[in-house]
């Protein structure tokens, strides 16, 4: 079942998946004619007949994560409307997607598609908007920011203030960049594919970067005290995280240690 809601002059497409045993949140965002996202394959059932019906003429992919990518050859095949994700994600998403078996069972299987390069900026129907390049999450990711109405569109950039576990590809000290790059920026509202409709979006952002530069401080500093990268994880990450046995060790906050660890040694040899 799909939940509406209207904030803005944006229209929120809220689908429900079960996520490591709990009812988990996706939305697709439409705006000016411009769809943000399509959401994953496995809500394709109650979504299509609303993608069927309504008005939009572009599609603009944050990332190429399968629960933002999932209805995208669907659009491509149905609707005939151009899509458009950050240069370094158009290859993956000709290619039939390879992600593990939990993840399928949670998001669906995602189909091939063709996606266009986005540029700097981006015209929805009477809007220009700045593409910002935020990696750290993926490496494709990309944030839509409109400064006369203070939008933003920032994907799974902000998801929550404090961050638990992360996948091993992530990369803690790129996506502090990421967020400092948006906040340099005029907005007010943030759309989170994952929390949706956040009015006080600036400040909220605000509250994850303080989170994850003071936790990359105090990583550093057991570190400098000589202890270990699994020491460092039971001292300031408490209590078992479902998804780390879900997902075999994929997400664990354990990554989150050693993403601050391996920046830190990067910054020491540049």
């Amino acid at each position: 079942m799909l939940h509406i809601h209207q904030h803005e002059a944006v229209t929120c497409v809220e689908g429900m998946v079960q996520k490591a045993g709990r009812d988990a949140s996706i939305y697709v965002f439409i705006t000016d004619g411009m769809m943000i996202d399509t959401g994953p394959q496995i809500i394709a059932g109650d979504l299509i007949p609303f993608l069927q019906e309504a008005s939009f003429d572009s599609v603009v992919l944050t990332h190429s994560h399968e629960d933002h990518v999932g209805n995208a050859a669907w659009i491509e095949a149905h609707r005939q409307i151009p899509i458009y994700i950050h240069e370094t994600g158009v290859d993956a998403c000709a290619k039939q997607a390879s992600y593990p078996k939990y993840r399928q069972l949670t998001w669906g299987i995602r189909a091939p598609f063709t996606a266009l390069p986005i540029r700097a900026t981006f015209q929805s129907r009477t809007l220009d908007w700045k593409v910002l390049y935020t990696p750290g999450h993926a490496h494709d990711h990309i944030a839509l920011i409109h400064d006369a109405t203070g939008r933003l569109f920032s994907g799974d950039l902000f998801l929550g203030i404090k961050t638990k576990v992360i996948l091993h590809v992530e990369s803690i000290p790129l996506q502090i960049e990421s967020i400092r790059l948006v906040l340099s920026h005029n907005f007010g509202a943030m759309y989170c594919a994952h929390a949706g409709y956040i009015a006080d979006g600036r400040a909220v952002l605000q509250q994850k970067l303080d989170y994850l530069e003071n936790l990359s401080g105090e990583i550093c500093h057991l570190h400098s005290m000589g202890l270990a990268e699994n020491e460092i994880q039971a001292r300031l990450f408490t209590g078992n995280q479902l998804i780390v046995e879900i997902s075999e060790g994929e997400f664990d906050s354990l990554h989150i240690v050693r993403s601050v660890l391996a920046g830190r040694i990067r910054e020491s040899k540049s």
